[in-house]
């Protein structure tokens, strides 16, 4: 797929380029992991040729053509000539003449030796012609194309370039062209910037492929050490703090609407409108196609409903987002688009740190899933941890941190991150950057480290791709990611069969399984929308209660996370619907039929959670422990699910 160059430089020409010729325009010869900051042998000159290159490659295979057809014609001519009898008379005029109405002078024509006349090389070109009526008009192209390149790319590029290029501007780099760039486009409003033309979301998405646009991770190192090292020393304090905080602006925020109160009016009219029989009404519509009521039922939502409002406001809005998309049949397109603004890692670890402070769900799995690994590894020399679904593995910095301070010294740890493949032209970017990072975290505390990074379709990894050495000690982990494997409405022989096979042949010494505890699987779409309206109503629910609304992390959380997977679940199917969760007792009985046994977690692993939970967080969270998983909710509804097997 090629970009218009007008994304590049302010022209009218809508030339398209590779994205590999982009970089070799910007002269960013780019390595992995490095800034874009770090390259500037970007020129004036450079960016002159390359225009200059395109435009002489255009102009030349037009006249190629009219060349050709010349040719063919008059050598059919000469062949009619030939069987009269009669002697072929040239004409070095029509040769002259097909130059001079293609070029502007004969300095300018790119098939003509610069340093020979013009008449010379029409008769030369008519006499090889008489020679042989086969004549290879390719060849002579690309001899005297490749002789006079360098002087008609320099007198026409100059005057070609300089139409695209504003006078007075001096682009010596990268960030100098992408500043031009912003001088000239006008600022939009937030409401036309999800509005975009076609032209700023091809941008977008070349930008959001460049590889550099990852190392944002890379230069945040101590705001990621406090964040991720948070169950140790100072990290920890830090996180107890930030906690704390968390809770005092709520207290704050509850004790003054208690005081302010509220007009009664307007509880009434809020009272009146229930947003969850509209949001039903309306998914009943767009399953019926009745496109008419389901507008005006849309319309009425968005009136009542907020990304900044209450927690069911919130739900609302982004819910009436997805069936509009339904409704319009284009909720797969939708959901592929590159987002307007890019969510940098930075901003979903911040996200990631509210969620640990505000909800157990994340601390308590990291916690088992952790000490599980650590109580069974004290005698181990070599530790291979097997991560489905690693994403930037936020989990690992403190099993590292931990297992560095093992009486008698750290044991050799490798991991292996397994992740689907990325779209773009790094499919395997951010487990690659994950790697680079966990290596950093180990060469800080002195633990011998082996990486080992996988982005591909997980029904397709094969044992001998991990890596395994017999010495080691084998844990294989899938935390929350199992539910993007397709099951058996999709395809007979589903991915979570495949993939729980091969994790059986891997026979690891444990196998950690967390479970999204979802029903919201079913083929027909009013039962499924139902089921997804009532799990995120929960989630959103949750986060109105322990978040303050005003902070970005919040919101952040709400439309990236939440709202992405239910827009997925709503406005997608078949193969596009990737978001498929199962109850854990639907998970119990899959791992049971592809040959695993289930294991309780440690006593003190259970009691040390309980504990963590009734102290730390809100009095609605829920932890409990049934059928040997540990189960995590909110206000009696179960979220996750946590579980431990070995195979048979």
């Amino acid at each position: 797929m090629g970009y218009p160059i007008e994304n590049l430089v302010n022209g009218q020409r809508n030339q398209i380029i590779s994205p590999f010729q982009e970089q070799s325009i910007l002269g960013l010869h780019l390595l992995p992991n490095k800034p874009l900051g770090t390259y500037c042998d970007f020129s004036d000159g450079l960016l002159l040729n390359y225009i200059n290159q395109m435009l002489m490659e255009e102009d030349m295979d037009e006249k190629t053509h009219m060349l050709q057809e010349s040719l063919d014609f008059q050598a059919k001519e000469k062949s009619f000539y030939d069987a009269i009898g009669e002697k072929y008379p040239p004409s070095p005029q029509s040769e002259s003449a097909f130059f001079s109405r293609n070029s502007e002078s004969p300095d300018h024509n790119p098939y003509i030796n610069p340093h020979t006349s013009s008449s010379s090389s029409s008769d030369g070109i008519i006499q090889g012609r008489n020679q042989d009526s086969t004549y290879n008009v390719d060849k002579l192209s690309h001899d005297t194309y490749n002789e006079s390149r360098s002087v008609w790319n320099f007198k026409k590029g100059v005057e070609e370039a300089s139409k695209f290029l504003p006078s007075g501007n001096n682009v010596s780099s990268y960030e100098g062209l992408i500043t031009l760039e912003k001088k000239v486009e006008p600022e939009l409003s937030p409401c036309k910037r999800n509005h975009r033309n076609l032209e700023t979301d091809t941008e977008e998405e070349r930008s959001s492929k460049l590889p550099a646009l990852y190392t944002d991770i890379d230069t945040l190192v101590e705001e990621f050490d406090a964040i991720l090292l948070n169950s140790m020393g100072e990290g920890r304090k830090k996180f107890g703090a930030y906690r704390t905080d968390l809770k005092n602006a709520m207290s704050q925020k509850k004790g003054a609407s208690g005081k302010k109160g509220c007009n009664k009016k307007q509880n009434r009219k809020k009272e009146v409108i229930d947003l969850r029989t509209l949001l039903i009404n309306c998914a009943q519509a767009v399953a019926a196609d009745d496109c008419r009521n389901a507008n005006v039922l849309i319309k009425q939502i968005r009136k009542h409903s907020s990304p900044c409002g209450d927690g069911n406001q919130r739900l609302a809005h982004y819910f009436a987002d997805a069936l509009e998309a339904r409704s319009a049949g284009r909720g797969s397109q939708i959901y592929k688009s590159p987002v307007n603004k890019r969510t940098t890692a930075a901003d979903y670890l911040k996200a990631y740190y509210t969620s640990l402070a505000s909800a157990p769900f994340k601390k308590i799995s990291n916690l088992a899933t952790i000490q599980t690994i650590i109580n069974k590894t004290k005698n181990a020399t070599k530790i291979h941890i097997i991560d489905f679904g690693i994403l930037y593995g936020f989990q690992w910095p403190t099993l590292i941190q931990r297992i560095a301070k093992r009486e008698g010294g750290p044991p050799k740890v490798k991991i292996t991150g397994i992740d689907f493949p990325q779209p773009g032209f790094r499919p395997a970017e951010r487990v690659e950057d994950t790697c680079r990072r966990l290596a950093r975290y180990a060469e800080k505390f002195n633990v011998p480290f082996e990486y080992n990074a996988i982005a591909q379709k997980w029904e397709t990894i094969r044992i001998d791709g991990l890596k395994i050495e017999d010495d080691e000690f084998v844990a294989v982990t899938c935390l929350y990611r199992s539910k993007n494997l397709t099951d058996e409405t999709v395809v007979a022989q589903s991915s979570r069969t495949v993939v729980l096979n091969l994790i059986q042949k891997i026979n690891p010494d444990v196998f950690i399984h967390g479970v999204v505890n979802g029903t919201y699987s079913a083929p027909f779409f009013v039962t499924r929308f139902r089921e997804v309206l009532y799990h995120f109503s929960a989630l959103f629910d949750m986060l109105e209660a322990n978040v303050p609304r005003e902070i970005p992390e919040r919101m952040l959380i709400e439309r990236e996370i939440f709202a992405r997977e239910a827009f997925n679940v709503i406005a997608c199917e078949g193969w596009e619907r990737v978001e498929r969760p199962e109850t854990y007792k639907q998970w119990q009985v899959r791992n049971m039929r592809s040959g695993f046994l289930q294991v309780p977690f440690d006593r003190e692993i259970v009691k040390e959670a309980m504990e963590k939970v009734t102290t730390f967080f809100h009095k609605d969270f829920m932890i409990d422990e049934h059928s040997k998983w540990i189960l995590l909710g909110w206000r009696g509804r179960i979220i996750n699910a946590i579980s431990c097997w070995k195979p048979v």
